[in-house]
């Protein structure tokens, strides 16, 4: 990607109005690519919808729309239209809960409380599944240009990974996941921004401890929208235990020397989110509340999780046994903590080889082993790992192989599906596309396990959290001397 480079001819005003100009100019490109891309996705999104219409609002075309399209116009946003009362405007979880089938009923959705509550805000005033995706869609925009604007502020031309790559065009309008993603990125920026200089003191904006403590209330705020947010306050509050980037000089530290304090009250900024915001659903509509937890965890690892479980384990279990749903509950929920506790130690690796705990990359770690292991996986997720792709410097064959498979995975695998409930003559193509985009992601986000921890951050936002703390806030810490 282009640099901007200071010239000893150039004074500095001169570099420093070329640097805002250069700026502006990304913020420019990238947001109208941002704009185009959302317009394409609405485009293509939206055929599956339209007259004529069933009583209920459900459109006569979903969820089938063009069946010569090359990129299907199913979308989670008008097919949880009917099913979750949704279309009868019942506010979630409140009245509802779960059936001895599994079925949902009463306003509850199988998502945390605030993705619930999109989905009512996005039905308010809409009569048909058309009507709700276009509302739906509305809600979700905005959240599409913030992202953009804080990761074309923290990586400059690299933003282009996000706003101009197929995953913008095939999931902003798919699912409820551009929220969840402006958390986690806004966490990244908030820490960012808090270590930046102040140009009239010179001096941090805002100290480690307050920054993260921002940031965690963001990544609370995300695990109330999709959960995986929230695993990031780990290494956010082990980023803090260590104080920061650059926070240790010698390897030889004494536990003393570690802020404890601001580490716990990071942790407790993201938990207390979490709390305030679940705890009034808990008290008012406690069964509600409980029954979006209940259904994930009755939850089949069947065709439509689209999981390695699935595609793998299912062969040598003789298809869906009592065996296979065994070996899946134990083995998906272990394996992710497995994957989680191998990111964190990696992480403090690194940390002692080079006195920074790499949080960003650690964070990125977790989301590829939950990716990899959970026993849902759906090809919209490919927008939670996107902005890591971005913040963090990855090597480009894997960024072009991850970008390939995954757009084969979601051009076949809603084929696929119709085809299953068709009971229509399978068409090798359309299974060979799912296989790819399966194994493919999945040995990816095992190689991001361990790449995630190791990679430096881009510019300009590494040298943005290189700021050392300001003395008052964040003191230096004693330094242990080598034997």
């Amino acid at each position: 990607m282009p640099a901007l480079r200071f010239s000893p001819t150039m004074g500095f005003g001169q570099y420093t109005l070329s640097r805002r100009g250069e700026t502006a100019l990304i913020l420019l490109v990238s947001l109208l690519l941002t704009s185009v891309a959302l317009y394409w996705s609405y485009v293509i999104k939206v055929k599956c919808g339209g007259e004529p219409f069933f009583p209920d609002g459900r459109s006569h075309r979903f969820p089938v729309g063009d069946v010569d399209a090359v990129v299907p116009c199913y979308s989670d946003l008008m097919y949880l239209w009917v099913g979750r009362d949704i279309n009868n405007h019942i506010f979630p979880y409140i009245h509802g809960g779960i059936g001895p089938n599994g079925h949902l009923f009463g306003g509850v959705v199988e998502y945390p409380v605030l993705s619930g509550m999109l989905m009512y805000l996005g039905a308010i005033g809409a009569n048909t599944d058309t009507e709700f995706f276009q509302h739906s869609a509305l809600l979700l925009a905005p959240f599409a240009f913030a992202i953009t604007i804080m990761l074309a502020l923290m990586t400059r031309w690299w933003v282009l990974l996000w706003a101009a790559t197929p995953p913008l065009v095939l999931y902003a309008f798919h699912n409820w996941e551009l929220p969840v993603v402006a958390t986690a990125v806004g966490a990244v920026a908030v820490m960012a921004w808090g270590a930046s200089t102040n140009p009239r003191t010179g001096e941090r904006r805002l100290s480690l401890r307050t920054s993260a403590m921002l940031a965690a209330v963001l990544l609370g705020i995300g695990f109330c929208l999709k959960l995986y947010p929230g695993f990031f306050a780990l290494p956010l509050a082990l980023y803090v235990l260590t104080r920061g980037a650059g926070g240790m000089i010698n390897a030889r530290r004494r536990t003393e020397d570690l802020d404890w304090t601001g580490a716990i009250m990071t942790a407790a900024a993201a938990a207390v989110t979490v709390i305030a915001i679940q705890l009034p659903f808990m008290i008012v509509g406690f069964e509600g509340w409980k029954a979006a937890l209940s259904f994930q965890g009755k939850r089949k690892s069947d065709v439509d999780t689209n999981s390695i479980w699935y595609w793998g384990l299912r062969h040598f279990t003789g298809g869906q046994t009592d065996t296979y749903n065994s070996l899946v509950g134990m083995l998906s929920p272990l394996l992710i903590l497995c994957a989680f506790a191998l990111a964190v130690y990696l992480g403090w690796r690194v940390y002692l080889q080079s006195g920074t705990y790499p949080w960003i990359g650690v964070s990125g770690a977790m989301l590829a082993g939950f990716m990899l292991f959970h026993k849902v996986h759906s090809p919209q997720y490919a927008l939670w790992i996107l902005p890591f792709f971005v913040l963090l410097k990855t090597r480009w064959p894997i960024i072009v192989a991850y970008l390939i498979a995954d757009f084969l995975l979601d051009t076949t695998i809603f084929r696929l599906f119709g085809i299953y409930t068709a009971h229509a003559p399978m068409q090798w193509w359309v299974m060979a596309g799912v296989n790819i985009g399966v194994w493919v992601t999945a040995a990816i986000h095992l190689y991001l396990i361990f790449a995630f921890v190791r990679a430096p951050l881009r510019e300009p936002l590494a040298t943005m959290v290189a700021r050392r703390p300001r003395p008052s806030d964040d003191p230096e810490p004693v330094l242990a001397t080598s034997s």
